[in-house]
């Protein structure tokens, strides 16, 4: 082998080696393995709302599913959140958006959920249902925008979804979002939850400021009275579309506190 060739051989490795180490020192530590997110959508949206949060979570070495729920009823969306915690291997952090809330403060008491993450969400007490929660309250502006079909299920108007739903995502996409979203029975909204799993697992909550579906205060007295670790972004009721990071820092924290 000729000088001339070594030198660039030697050179080449140098490179390579440079390119591999840099490579590493960006990539995002794989430090939380073993642990599993369950994510829950909430009313007027399906798993796939979570999208963009999840590849920051596997990026962690999280094990990461999203659940589809019918919107039927809490017994419903109970069951099937349920199924996808049974197929779990190791610690859950079960995360609820919105009406997803009421879903895993009931779910929660599985043994496997290690802790309880809400965002923008509504977090009945033990005995409490959704409407509960919004007696004595002035309705939010996203409320006058719900239609109620002949079979009692509720959707959101084209307008409401991109004044009030999601008003930082830009209009065409919040359009998307109104074409697509799952519709949600009315009847729901007065099931009550039996034991509230807040009560036993530590919880953590992120309160959009800029919420027009539930108001931010309400989100912040929630999140008090539950004794979240609380954190605020500056986002619609949909942080997990708008401000991805935000959301999935959240779960971060969480699920580095259950390891």
């Amino acid at each position: 082998m000729n000088h001339q060739l070594k030198r660039y051989l030697a050179s080449a490795l140098l490179i390579g080696s440079a390119f591999s180490l840099n490579a590493a020192l960006a990539a995002p530590p794989q430090d939380l393995k073993g642990t599993n997110i369950v994510l829950v959508h909430g009313a007027f949206a399906d798993g796939s709302s979570w999208d963009k949060v999840i590849p920051l979570l596997e990026a962690r070495g999280l094990h990461v599913v999203a659940v589809q729920n019918p919107l039927s009823s809490l017994a419903d969306d109970t069951a099937a959140t349920q199924r996808a915690i049974d197929q779990q291997t190791g610690p859950v952090v079960l995360v609820g958006h919105s009406w997803g809330g009421a879903v895993i403060t009931q779910a929660g008491n599985d043994d496997k959920v290690k802790a309880l993450v809400y965002v923008a969400a509504l977090v009945p007490d033990s005995g409490e249902s959704v409407n509960d929660l919004f007696k004595g309250k002035p309705a939010t502006p996203g409320a006058g925008e719900f239609k109620k079909d002949s079979a009692n299920f509720l959707t959101l108007s084209t307008k409401g979804v991109v004044n009030d739903f999601a008003q930082d995502l830009p209009p065409a996409q919040a359009r998307i979002l109104a074409a697509t979203q799952g519709p949600w029975f009315a009847g729901a909204l007065d099931d009550k939850v039996g034991t509230a799993a807040w009560h036993t697992k530590p919880s953590w909550y992120l309160v959009a400021n800029q919420d027009r579906m539930i108001d931010p205060h309400a989100e912040e007295a929630m999140a008090k009275q539950i004794g979240a670790t609380t954190t605020h972004v500056n986002s619609s009721h949909v942080p997990m579309l708008s401000q991805p990071k935000a959301v999935a820092d959240a779960i971060i924290a969480a699920a580095s506190k259950v390891r």
